[in-house]
């Protein structure tokens, strides 16, 4: 099973969470978390939309910061976990969440103070509808991850079942520049792919992500990290 087809499962969306971000996936999910809110800032009262937003991980923890957040997937199944999620947070009432398609997005332009995505590209066919959705809408920040070409995770990426599209940092700045988006801030992270930190106890894991973040804090960590996070704005000169 490819694609949006895996994603949409029912079985998928009930062990997302519990699969990926138990054991040392619970260091994923915090080093995640962290990149999201250092990108988007205090988040208050702002408005903010969330591209595939999945089982509510970020959309429900930013909710709690007081963000007035629209959380969009196309999987029903996604959506319905990020709902319970939300009402069991308390912060329902900060949350709306839309079944739709990340390359029509059914707002006006300018309509967000930030628009993100986070676990997407590496599964959208056409990333550059995607990017520049993302920026029509959103006033000032734009910002997502990647996969990266040069990294550990081309090792196992043929075995997943959903495929994986895999890039390079000149990509990004064409999809960037495409869009009208100028790059505020890249960063790299994750010698080591995330399968190897799933499959190990999270107590285990904090002494391999220590090594791994001190040689990934040096030049050779930056050219193969697995995982990077952009943080881009609107180009007001390029959309008038």
């Amino acid at each position: 099973m490819k694609g949006k087809e895996w994603y949409q499962a029912d079985d998928v969306a009930q062990e997302y969470d519990s699969k990926r971000f138990s054991r040392g996936g619970r260091l994923i999910d915090s080093r995640e978390k962290r990149a999201v809110v250092e990108a988007i800032g205090p988040v208050e009262d702002k408005d903010v939309l969330e591209i595939a937003c999945g089982t509510g991980r970020f959309t429900v923890m930013l909710a709690e910061r007081g963000a007035n957040i629209v959380g969009l997937d196309i999987s029903n199944a996604m959506l319905a976990q990020g709902r319970e999620k939300a009402r069991q947070a308390g912060v329902a009432d900060h949350i709306e969440f839309l079944r739709g398609d990340a390359a029509r997005l059914p707002f006006p332009d300018n309509h967000f103070d930030a628009v993100f995505a986070m676990r997407f590209f590496h599964l959208a066919e056409t990333p550059a509808k995607f990017i520049a959705e993302m920026a029509r809408v959103s006033k000032d920040i734009v910002f997502f991850d990647t996969f990266n070409e040069q990294s550990t995770r081309v090792v196992y990426n043929w075995l997943l079942p959903m495929g994986s599209h895999l890039y390079s940092s000149d990509q990004v700045e064409r999809l960037l520049d495409g869009a009208g988006l100028s790059m505020v801030d890249a960063a790299h992270d994750f010698l080591l792919p995330y399968g190897f930190y799933r499959k190990i106890p999270n107590g285990i894991a904090q002494e391999f992500r220590d090594l791994d973040t001190s040689i990934g804090e040096t030049s050779v960590g930056d050219a193969l990290a697995s995982v990077s996070y952009w943080t881009a704005t609107v180009d007001t000169a390029k959309h008038g």
